[in-house]
């Protein structure tokens, strides 16, 4: 493989982060919005959008080592490293161009990542507290024997699944 083959597999990953950067911000719209009813649907495409990445990762990683091989440098050498060892002309600045892109499409993934996390831990949260207002106390007796069970009161959800 050569250095345009590299340079055209950095282009399909960033074409997958900028995917996955859309996918994330579908779910969190989503997760905003309480449409819970597709959440599963936008993760699942997240899930498929990370497949492709793992995928075009091995193929990155395989086409890095031979060039980097090729200017002098290890062959499990990260890509800065490589971009690093690019002899003079287009190509240190192609490849450090790519590397600059996906460094900043990885950093705003994380944290579109780390706020979808905040959104579902406080839908959770929300749901259990719900769940658990909605089960009364145990039922006691009073003094002439009839129940003493919680609230006669309306409740959303029935309490004694």
């Amino acid at each position: 493989m050569s250095v345009n083959d590299l340079s055209a597999v950095l282009w399909r990953e960033r074409e997958l982060l900028e995917l996955l950067t859309f996918k994330l911000e579908e779910e969190q719209l989503l997760l905003a919005a309480g449409r819970s009813r597709w959440v599963s649907q936008a993760s699942r495409e997240v899930e498929q959008v990370l497949e492709r990445l793992r995928s075009t990762g091995l193929e990155r990683a395989a086409s890095s080592a031979e060039v980097a091989e090729e200017w002098g440098v290890a062959a499990d050498a990260p890509l800065r490293d490589v971009v690093a060892a690019a002899p003079s002309g287009p190509w240190g600045e192609i490849l450090a161009a790519h590397l600059t892109a996906m460094v900043e499409l990885t950093t705003h993934i994380g944290a579109l990542r780390d706020e979808n996390d905040r959104f579902l831990r406080a839908a959770a949260h929300a749901t259990e507290e719900t769940l658990a207002g909605t089960v009364g106390s145990p039922a006691t007796y009073d003094a002439s024997g009839a129940s003493g069970s919680g609230s006669d009161g309306a409740r959303l959800f029935e309490g004694n699944l």
